[in-house]
């Protein structure tokens, strides 16, 4: 496993990351999911990302359990906050009083005393910016987060937070976390060249596009058994963005010939696309299975040299930049 900057900041984070969004305290058992936590570790990867909202808390507990028998030091761990969490006025958004309160509940819930990476899950257009950068400045203070990012805001939000953290003299967001792949590279228009200007990394998730990009989906096909796709729990999100539509498996296909030509999985080869840009810090992966873990982590190190990158170009949609 290799490690990177996150962004400009000393603290480093695995180059694959593993992430909890609809796998643990949902489709995974407990005690398989807390193993594979164990096991990603292991292996090198030190970057755990969660949030208060998966599965209404589970999903942190989940982590919490494995922290418990894991040494917390060496263990780089995320969790966020804007969904709601209850149906109070309060019980949502990035009110300085939300924020606050479940940035306790998280802390309870992962069984630690602080939180490396405390993340603003969306852009809150009800509290100004100003009130989210003084609050993460305030719970750092305090030593209950040791850094703040944001997830999914746009670029010129970005710049206001780096801008009011700078009128504090408090440190400003040093990650963002959005969805980028082969099939989404919407951030490269405006998200990327405005938080490598203020020193953000991104540690992206989806990057393999909700199990698209693994090639496990055929064009005309059923889907596999136990696959997101079928599963009525989780496949709202593929289904959403009709990512299992032929002409996208077909692209996926054109792909995956590129991978076996280069020994790897078709996981793998779009894992090492997205750690193409410097700027991108990790890729967050979700896993049901210990082998999954384990190709994603194999797509550390990788370097996709410059024509393959340029026959993938020629494969994919690049977005259109104004």
């Amino acid at each position: 496993m290799e490690y990177r900057k996150l962004g400009i900041w000393g603290a480093k984070v695995s180059e694959v990351s593993l992430g909890s969004w609809l796998t643990y305290g949902n489709v995974v058992d407990n005690s398989l999911a807390v193993g594979q936590i164990h096991h990603a570790v292991d292996i090198g990867i030190n970057f755990i990302d969660t949030a208060n909202v998966y599965a209404q808390g589970k999903s942190e507990e989940v982590v919490g359990e494995a922290l418990t028998s894991l040494q917390r030091d060496k263990i780089f761990l995320a969790t966020k906050v804007y969904f709601p969490m209850g149906e109070g006025p309060n019980d949502k958004g990035l009110s300085r009083k939300h924020i606050f309160e479940q940035c306790h509940h998280s802390l309870r819930r992962l069984k630690t005393d602080y939180i490396d990476l405390y993340q603003c899950h969306r852009y809150d257009p009800e509290t100004p910016v100003f009130e989210v950068v003084k609050t993460m400045a305030d719970l750092a203070a305090q030593g209950k987060i040791l850094y703040w990012g944001v997830s999914e805001w746009p670029a010129d939000k970005i710049q206001e937070a780096c801008d009011k953290a700078r009128s504090l003299n408090a440190m400003p967001p040093v990650s963002n976390q959005p969805c980028y792949n082969m099939l989404d590279r919407k951030i490269e228009c405006e998200v990327i060249p405005v938080s490598e200007k203020n020193g953000l990394g991104q540690v992206v998730f989806s990057p393999l596009a909700q199990g698209i990009l693994t090639g496990k989906y055929k064009p005309g096909q059923p889907f596999p058994k136990g696959s997101r796709a079928e599963d009525e729990r989780v496949n709202m999100f593929i289904k959403g963005k009709n990512l299992t539509d032929d002409p996208i498996l077909r692209q996926v296909e054109e792909l995956g010939k590129i991978a076996a030509e280069l020994d790897l999985t078709m996981a793998q080869l779009a894992l090492a696309w997205c750690l193409r840009l410097p700027g991108v810090s990790s890729v967050i992966c979700g896993a049901t299975k210990l082998e999954q873990i384990d190709d994603n982590a194999a797509a550390s190190g990788v370097v996709l040299e410059p024509q393959v990158l340029e026959r993938i170009e020629h494969i994919l949609s690049a977005p259109v930049c104004h």
